[in-house]
C-alpha cells in the first residue's frame, strides 16, 4: 500500500471545487479541438502517459555561488527528499521516479528501494558527482576528475562512476548520468588534446560496466567551474563521445547548457537523426546555465524542442525513447511548487506539439511557404491545453490544480515543524 504524504480526501476536496468549471472548459476545447479532427481524449491519453523524472537535490533550495536562503522544512536526507518527491507524484501524477545524485543521497540499496516502493516511486537516471571533493575521498578533483593528469584520480573518479552503476543496478535504475566539470582556466594550462584521450579512456571503463540494458548518458556543458575550457563543452564534442564509446552511449541535453541564440531544437534534431538522443535535463535559462523553471523564461523554445520530438514520434523514429528528467536549482520558491509547476509546463509543451499539423506542416515546407509553415506551429502552441493536462491528472487520481491543492494541503508547514531549521551560508549551489 502506497504511503501517501498528503490525505485524498484534501485532493478530492479541491477537485470537486474545480469539477464543473473544469468539465465546462474539457467539452469547449474538445468541440474546438474537433473541427480540426482532432480527438481530445487522445492526446489526454498520450499526456497521461507521460512522464518526466524530479530530481532528489531540486526539492532543497538552491544557491549561488554568493549565497544560500535555506526553507522551511528542507528535506535532511535522501528519505526526506523521496518523500518530497512522492508529494510532486501524488498531485501532478507526471513524476513517478527520481532521479539520484550520489553521493549526496547514498544510503543502502534495499532501504532506498523499500522507501521507494512504500512511496509509490522508482528510480531514473543516476548521477555521478566528480566535480566536487568529499571529506574521505584520498584525491581531490580541483584539477580534473576522469581527465585528471594523475592516473590515480582518474581511477578513484571512475570507481565512484562504477558504484553509481552498482547502487542503481540494486534498485531498478537503467542508466548512468556523467557531467564533469573537467576543463581550465587559462591558456596553456592543459593540453587540450591529451586531456580528452584521458577522458575518453575513463569513460571506457565506465561503459564496459554498464549492464546490458543499461544507457550511459554524457552531458555537456559550456562553462562553469572551468571558464576558458570545458571537456566536453558542447554537442558536438558530446555526439563524437557517444559514438566512440558504443551503442549504449547517448547524448543528454540539459537546456541550460548551451551559449545564448543556440537553436537547441536542431541540435535535438541532429541526435535523433543519428540516434544518439539520450534524453534531457529540462530547465530554462536567461543569461546561462542559470537552472530556472522549466518554461518560465523561454515557453516557445521548449515548446520547439518537444515539435522535433514529437516529430520523431510520429515517424516512428526506431530506437527512439530518450529520458526526461528536470534539473532546477530553486533560490526563491517552495521547491515542491516549483517541480510541480515545472512537470506541468513540459507536459504542456508535448500536448500543445501533439496539436501540430503535421501534414499540413509538411505540405508547407514543401511548397517552402515559410510564413504558413511558422503559423502551423504558433497555431497549436497558442492553443489553451491547461484543461488537458488537468483532466489527464484527474483521471489518474491527481489534483485539477496541483499547487492549490499542495497549499491546502499544509505539507509544508508539517515538515517543516518536523525537520529542523538550516542556516544560511555563504556558498550555496547544489
Amino acid at each position: 500500500m502506497t504511503d501517501l504524504k498528503i490525505s485524498g480526501d484534501v485532493i478530492a476536496a479541491d477537485n470537486d471545487k474545480r469539477a464543473a468549471a473544469h468539465q465546462a472548459d474539457y467539452a469547449a476545447l474538445g468541440e474546438k479541438l474537433a473541427r480540426s479532427n482532432i480527438d481530445i481524449d487522445t492526446i489526454t491519453q498520450k499526456v497521461a502517459d507521460f512522464f518526466v523524472a524530479v530530481p532528489s537535490w531540486g526539492v532543497g533550495t538552491g544557491g549561488t555561488r554568493f549565497a544560500r536562503f535555506p526553507g522551511l522544512g528542507e528535506p535532511r536526507h535522501i528519505f526526506d527528499k523521496l518523500e518530497d518527491c512522492s508529494v510532486i507524484q501524488q498531485l501532478t501524477r507526471a513524476t513517478p521516479t527520481v532521479s539520484l545524485h550520489i553521493p549526496w543521497d547514498k544510503a543502502d540499496p534495499k532501504e532506498l528501494k523499500a522507501k521507494g516502493d512504500a512511496l509509490g516511486l522508482g528510480f531514473d537516471a543516476m548521477n555521478s558527482n566528480t566535480f566536487s571533493d568529499t571529506a574521505d575521498q584520498a584525491h581531490s578533483y580541483k584539477y580534473g576528475s576522469l581527465s585528471h593528469v594523475e592516473a590515480a584520480t582518474r581511477a578513484q573518479a571512475v570507481e565512484h562512476n562504477l558504484e553509481c552503476i552498482e547502487i542503481g543496478n540494486a534498485i531498478g535504475s537503467k542508466a548512468l548520468t556523467v557531467w564533469i566539470g573537467d576543463g581550465s582556466n587559462f591558456p596553456g594550462q592543459t593540453n587540450f588534446t591529451r586531456q580528452f584521450e584521458r577522458y575518453l579512456d575513463s569513460m571506457r571503463d565506465i561503459y564496459k560496466a554498464l549492464p546490458d540494458d543499461w544507457r550511459l548518458f554524457s552531458e555537456h556543458k559550456m562553462y562553469e567551474p572551468a571558464f576558458y575550457s570545458t571537456v566536453v563543452q558542447d554537442w558536438g564534442t558530446n555526439y563524437l563521445i557517444a559514438q566512440t564509446l558504443g551503442e549504449k552511449a547517448f547524448c543528454l541535453v540539459d537546456l541550460g547548457h548551451h551559449a545564448p541564440n543556440t537553436n537547441i531544437e536542431m541540435i535535438v534534431a541532429r541526435l535523433i537523426q543519428f540516434g544518439k538522443l539520450g534524453g534531457f535535463h529540462f530547465n530554462d535559462s536567461k543569461y546561462g546555465d542559470d537552472d530556472l523553471d522549466a518554461g518560465s523564461v523561454e515557453p516557445y523554445r521548449l515548446f520547439l524542442v518537444f515539435n522535433e520530438l514529437v516529430d520523431a514520434e510520429h515517424r516512428g523514429v526506431k530506437g527512439f525513447h530518450p529520458a526526461h528528467m528536470i534539473d532546477q536549482s530553486h533560490n526563491v520558491t517552495d521547491p515542491i511548487e516549483s517541480l510541480i509547476s515545472s512537470a506541468n509546463e513540459i507536459r504542456r509543451a508535448y500536448a500543445q506539439a501533439l496539436l501540430v499539423d503535421r501534414a499540413a506542416l509538411e505540405g508547407f515546407q514543401n511548397d517552402n511557404d515559410a510564413l504558413m509553415a511558422t503559423e502551423t506551429l504558433k497555431r497549436a502552441y497558442r492553443t489553451d491545453v491547461e484543461t488537458i493536462l488537468a483532466e489527464a491528472r484527474r483521471r489518474d487520481g491527481g489534483a485539477i490544480d496541483p499547487v492549490a491543492t499542495y497549499r491546502a494541503s499544509g505539507y509544508r508547514a508539517r515538515v517543516a515543524a518536523e525537520r529542523p531549521a538550516v542556516k544560511g551560508g555563504s556558498g550555496g549551489i547544489v
